[in-house]
């Protein structure tokens, strides 16, 4: 494997990474062959999500029925204040939940209190290959002082 993150097999062929690129149905930047392989890194990187999403953003792609929401809190948490339509999944849970309730090619948008929990499980899911995962930025708390103001913040 050279700097270009591609696998040489021999004789001038090279492999690239196998990737799920959902973009592909629009655009689809890496044609076979792909005649410049050592900007695949720099143009898979330009074509990735953030990690973060901001509440107003994440706002739009719900109500459009874009994004599924995911609530990472505990079940007190989820209680005492959460978001219409927010699906419970506390974050203990997610190893043992996540392959079988997920879909990976959806847009999975995770929140918490205030991001931090959320944004780890949004990494742990990339890793396993949910790589629309993002985390809602400044969490439940954020989405209440920006978004829903009946939101209770705790």
């Amino acid at each position: 494997m050279g700097d270009s993150g591609l696998r040489d097999l021999g004789a001038g062929n090279r492999e690239r990474p196998k990737r799920c690129r959902p973009w592909t149905l629009i655009f689809d930047p890496f044609p076979d062959p792909y005649p410049y392989p050592d900007l695949y890194p720099i143009l898979y990187t330009y074509f990735m999500l953030d990690f973060e999403i901001s509440p107003a953003e994440a706002a739009g792609l719900v109500s459009d029925k874009k994004a599924r929401l995911i609530d990472v809190r505990e079940p007190w948490e989820y209680t005492t204040a959460r978001i219409e339509g927010s699906e419970l999944m506390p974050m203990g849970d997610v190893p043992s939940r996540a392959h079988q309730e997920l879909d990976p090619e959806e847009r999975l948008i995770l929140l918490c209190h205030h991001g931090m929990r959320s944004m780890n499980v949004a990494v742990w899911l990339r890793n396993q290959g949910f790589e629309q995962a993002q985390s809602l930025r400044g969490g439940i708390d954020a989405w209440s002082a920006e978004i829903d103001p009946a939101i209770a913040r705790y």
